[in-house]
């Protein structure tokens, strides 16, 4: 199978390595040269860490997404929620019948956004796009082609936009990664984005911590303390009312801990303690990162912008969209994933149910 990672950053770097690892042909592609010169030129990634190490050889790297995707399968994008409809634009003319689009992840809200521009520029293709949860890795990258993976999740939920398509989905997908775990629909997968609970507001608490030490300390371990681990249990709350609202059962994120990485604890600050795939990933060195400017208008935002909707509160959410629009002088509200945006408003819960299992 020829797969295509469209994206080279921490998590990008690591897939098409791994895939690699596994055999697959595989093609990378990213916007700048800088990041992915050395791979251009060596046709090769390496791993580091425990639980994979070694360095392995893809097919081609390029900045060339019309390159990069040609005659693949399958389309894996490893990109910050922010960059999905700019890519999507920049992909319309290249794509063919048949291809498989993941984004890794979706956040709250991105295969109907990827779907949205898709179906604007008024593509004929026939193409799967589809969502995963999370990131199926905990990885970070240290140089251009030098990758290090902590963690390989569990499992990763995963859903086609409609879910009618999941069968087709789950053919070619679980060959390729069988950590994902079809679900029922992108309801599941975007109202299940763990990265609202951890990400924004463990970043905005430790906020002087990053910016007098560039970073300098354990995010998880460290930087989520009994007192930050309730503000983000009810963030977590707030965000499960929200998906209740869908005739969902939501995962918590408690629950998605033991999922995910087999770790239990009578509180979420005890789960995250002992979870030993966070163990050593180091905090942003500086605000200006994806963990707001991507997690705060594709994650947080969405779901607030859903609870408004259908009437469920989420005051603390709303006070960490605030907050960030003071920190990072900017106005997430304003650019962040609405309800109206994703071609949503005026639908009823029901409407909504049977376009995301059906389809128009």
């Amino acid at each position: 199978m020829k797969i295509s990672v469209v994206g080279a950053g921490n998590g990008g770097q690591a897939l098409a390595g791994y895939l690699a690892m596994k055999g697959f042909d595989v093609s990378l592609f990213n916007r700048s040269r800088r990041r992915i010169y050395p791979i251009i030129q060596t046709r090769s990634i390496k791993i580091e860490g425990s639980v994979v190490e070694g360095e392995y050889k893809i097919s081609f790297a390029t900045t060339k997404i019309d390159e990069a995707i040609k005659g693949r399968k399958l389309i894996l994008i490893v990109v910050p929620a922010f960059a999905h409809k700019e890519l999507a634009e920049k992909m319309v003319p290249f794509l063919e019948d048949g291809q498989i689009i993941v984004l890794n992840p979706g956040r709250t809200g991105g295969a109907l956004e990827f779907y949205n521009v898709l179906k604007s520029k008024g593509l004929k293709k026939d193409v799967i796009i589809a969502e995963a949860q999370t990131f199926i890795f905990a990885s970070r990258m240290s140089n251009p082609g030098v990758t290090r993976i902590f963690r390989i999740k569990n499992a990763v939920p995963v859903s086609a936009l409609p879910a009618s398509r999941n069968p087709e989905l789950a053919e070619i997908l679980l060959q390729v990664m069988p950590e994902f775990d079809i679900v029922k629909s992108i309801i599941y997968t975007s109202f299940n984005n763990i990265a609202v609970v951890f990400h924004p507001a463990t970043l905005i608490l430790n906020a002087a911590r990053v910016e007098t030490t560039a970073g300098k300390f354990e995010f998880y371990f460290e930087g989520i303390s009994p007192s930050v681990a309730k503000v983000l249990e009810i963030i977590d709350e707030e965000r499960c009312n929200v998906m209740k609202l869908f005739n969902a059962e939501p995962l918590t994120a408690k629950e998605w801990l033991s999922y995910a990485y087999d770790v239990e604890g009578n509180t979420l600050y005890e789960a995250i303690r002992n979870n030993e795939g966070y163990r050593g990933i180091y905090a942003p060195t500086s605000l200006n990162n994806r963990y707001l400017l991507e997690d705060v208008p594709m994650s947080l935002v969405p779901i607030s912008s859903f609870g408004k909707e259908f009437g469920v509160d989420t005051p603390i959410i709303d006070s960490m969209i605030n907050i960030a629009n003071v920190m990072l002088d900017g106005n997430f509200w304003k650019i962040g994933r609405t309800v109206e945006d994703l071609g949503l408003k005026g639908k009823s819960i029901e409407d909504i149910i049977k376009f995301v299992e059906e389809g128009e």
